[in-house]
């Protein structure tokens, strides 16, 4: 099967299994399809997996989302950088100390929230703000699907062209 085809066929299960309309062989299917292609493009951004990651939770893509976060010094709404499974990054005007747990409300896409705990994995300085890694904390196994679908979303949007 060439490329395009597959991803007709990974787009017509992605949109069937945001609908819940995928049988059990087919959710299996699926699954091992996401892995397929987060495998793929972590290949061709020469990105290697850390001991005992999944393609798809390393795989990180560039989506602007509205995130409220609240730290011990106070609370802010910002905008995310790029988005995994396993966490986001932002810009902020100030950084939360490295390793602090934050409160974080995400939305995502169709008016979807994920809400949980994040702890600050990386705070780069930056000319005029903050570049903030969090990774998510104690995620349920419905939250990370949540993520999932909206990191596939945005992969498959962005293979459009």
């Amino acid at each position: 099967m060439n490329l395009g085809a597959w991803l007709a066929t990974f787009r017509d299960l992605h949109e069937r299994a945001k609908a819940g309309k995928l049988s059990q062989k087919e959710a299996v299917e699926y699954r091992m399809a996401r892995e397929e292609l987060a495998r793929a493009m972590l290949a061709a951004h020469r990105l290697s997996l850390k001991p005992g990651e999944t393609p798809r939770a390393a795989l990180r893509v560039a989506r602007a989302l509205q995130v409220d976060l609240d730290w011990t010094v106070g609370g802010t709404r910002a905008m995310t950088i790029d988005l995994s499974a396993g966490g986001i990054a932002v810009l902020l005007d100030k950084a939360p100390p490295q390793g602090e747990e934050l409160k974080y409300t995400l939305r995502l896409g169709g008016g979807v929230t994920v809400a949980g705990l994040a702890r600050v994995v990386n705070v780069r300085l930056q000319p005029n703000n903050v570049r903030v890694a969090l990774a998510f904390q104690d995620v349920s196994e419905a939250d990370r699907e949540k993520l999932e679908v909206e990191v596939f979303d945005t992969v498959l949007g962005q293979l459009k062209g």
